[in-house]
């Protein structure tokens, strides 16, 4: 797991006690998207730490014990640090996501491009989208793994109609890493100097792709 990773799941939990309602490790793991186990471990780390408090109460008369979880004074003060480091880099990652885009599509734009789809939805799509409208341009498609209802006004169609569709460049709008997408669409057979992606590729990628 990653730093920026680790430090997001401690957030999310930090945040989720602070609230203030019970919450069972079953309930936390499924707001994490993240195993039982792994949930347990999650705790039991911040627990070490100081940041948080497990304390046992019964839940009836004879009938075992329950989990509550507190924040502490420490867990208190980590929760501010770690919402200001993530939206530092949140803001971070947006402009330099942006900046990646618009420098790619300068180039494009030059040589007369003018059909490009958006592949994904949410924020990333939506930061690419802005972008796009920058340069007069709008997505002629929205295409993504799982498909459902309207984004932005447009059909949501699955990723398989990339398929013979018509487009000069695809924008892969994900803020991930995007080296597993690209090899994703490869297999679709969509040349890879169609994808202009928000993050740069890893240099192996790109010296890979140089030598076909």
């Amino acid at each position: 797991m990653t730093v920026e990773r680790h430090a997001e799941r401690d957030l999310e939990i930090l945040t989720a006690i602070s609230e203030g309602r019970h919450l069972s490790q079953r309930a936390l793991a499924q707001r994490l998207g993240v195993a039982l186990g792994l949930t347990n471990l999650l705790l039991k780390r911040l627990a070490r730490k100081g940041s948080i408090k497990i304390v046992e109460f019964p839940k009836k008369p004879a009938a075992g014990k329950r989990l509550r979880y507190l924040l502490t004074p420490k867990g208190i003060a980590e929760k501010s640090r770690l919402t200001y480091d993530h939206l530092a880099y949140s803001i971070h990652l947006y402009q330099r996501s942006r900046q990646t885009l618009r420098e790619s599509l300068s180039q494009l734009v030059r040589t007369g491009v003018k059909r490009i789809v958006l592949y994904g939805t949410g924020e990333p799509a939506e930061l690419a989208y802005l972008t796009l409208k920058e340069f007069g341009l709008e997505p002629v498609g929205v295409f993504s793994r799982e498909p459902n209802g309207h984004f932005l006004g447009f059909p949501v169609r699955p990723i398989t109609e990339l398929v013979g569709e018509d487009f000069d460049g695809l924008i892969l709008a994900a803020f991930d890493r995007p080296e597993q997408h690209v090899a994703e669409l490869a297999r679709l057979n969509v040349p890879r100097e169609k994808i202009l992606t928000l993050r740069q590729l890893t240099a192996s990628v790109v010296a890979a792709e140089d030598v076909k």
